[in-house]
């Protein structure tokens, strides 16, 4: 299994930043894709950002082009998001997905709340 903690999370004015974190712990699959999905209030679950392990490519919703950056300490196996000009729609529970390239298998963290205000 896979342990997944997330931790950032937080409230923030509009034009703010905040840095997500995710650890990863137990059995990680080696070449696996972590990321970031969020989910707001009546709205289903959205990917926001994914990183490929071994230096693989990023994904980003057009959402959050050019103000969030996704990257990865493999050694660390943490993935971070850094969010920069944040708007009252980026707020949501964030949360941290990690899923091996071969197979089905998924798993989640717990979830961090971000709230922006206007």
């Amino acid at each position: 299994q896979v342990q997944l903690v997330e931790t950032g999370g937080g409230l923030v004015q509009a034009g703010g930043s905040l840095r997500l974190s995710c650890a990863a712990s137990g059995r990680i699959p080696s070449i696996n894709v972590m990321g970031w999905y969020r989910q707001a209030p009546g709205k289903q679950r959205e990917l926001v950002a994914v990183v490929g392990s071994g230096g693989g490519g990023t994904n980003y919703a057009d959402s959050v082009k050019g103000r969030f950056t996704i990257s990865s300490d493999n050694a660390k196996n943490t993935v971070y998001l850094q969010m920069n000009s944040l708007k009252p729609e980026d707020t949501a529970v964030y949360y941290c997905n990690l899923r091996p390239v071969v197979g089905a298998s998924t798993y989640w963290g717990q979830g961090t709340q971000v709230t922006v205000s206007s």
